[in-house]
């Protein structure tokens, strides 16, 4: 199965309005950055251990540890959790900035350092995220 189709059984297998929230966001970001490199992640570990939820990722930044090895990974992530869907925006070195900058203007979502998550998408001003998300992508670190 290739990474479509595995993002596009994800989303089908989530319970309305879940299931609709998630392709909506899944479209928007896709118009956003048309050209972007997808992901997904199962949630496994190498040994098939669950270890987080799954995650729909969009775009390419490469992460360099302190040792000096290097690792790609995505820059915007869409995920289903308990209680609605986590919008994670990776890169941003300073962890008040999303906060601080979207946190009052995105409707009743919580937002942290790297993640947005709300309960349905009308629960948020969707051209709002749109700009959080196309910041995150411009403003990687």
């Amino acid at each position: 199965m290739n990474v479509h189709e595995q993002i596009n059984e994800y989303i089908a297998t989530q319970p309305e309005p879940k299931c609709s929230d998630m392709q909506v966001l899944h479209g928007m970001i896709l118009k956003l950055i048309p050209e972007c490199k997808l992901w997904f992640l199962d949630g496994k570990n190498s040994e098939g251990k669950i270890v987080s939820n799954p995650n729909i990722g969009y775009g390419l930044r490469t992460i360099t540890y302190a040792d000096g090895k290097s690792r790609e990974f995505y820059q915007i992530g869409v995920s289903a959790n308990t209680t609605g869907i986590s919008v994670y925006i990776l890169g941003i070195a300073d962890k008040k900035y999303l906060p601080q900058t979207y946190g009052q203007k995105l409707g009743k979502a919580s937002v942290s350092g790297y993640c947005i998550k709300f309960k349905t998408l009308k629960d948020v001003n969707i051209e709002m995220l749109k700009v959080a998300i196309r910041d995150g992508v411009e403003h990687e670190s």
